[in-house]
């Protein structure tokens, strides 16, 4: 039985026993949502998400190009793999550098 976290994402149709799955575990879900592209996954239960974003520079008063990495935990009902556009919300820390929780997949 899957639990509502409080977004409105569709609830995965596989159950796994990650208890830091936000459907079938206990982990909460606060703060920032955020899109992205998976760019690795070969860490174990983790992803690499990189977002793009443009940044406005006042001197030249054009916009610049810049991207950020992201660490997210892959729950095991999702199944992300690299390549997938991928909405990841903000959580507790689950490990020095992991914040970030995937909890849909958008593109495959």
């Amino acid at each position: 039985m899957a639990k509502n976290i409080g977004l409105n994402v569709p609830v995965p149709e596989r159950e796994c026993t990650d208890v830091n799955c936000p459907f079938h575990g206990t982990l909460p879900v606060r703060g920032q949502v955020i899109t992205g592209k998976v760019v690795s996954d070969r860490m174990q239960g983790s992803v690499v998400i990189a977002r793009d974003y443009l940044h406005y520079v006042k001197k030249y008063k054009r916009y610049e190009k810049r991207s950020s990495k992201l660490h997210a935990h892959n729950p095991p009902c999702l199944g992300v793999k690299v390549g997938d556009t991928v909405r990841i919300a903000e959580c507790r820390p689950l490990s020095k550098t992991k914040t970030f929780v995937v909890v849909e997949v958008l593109e495959e």
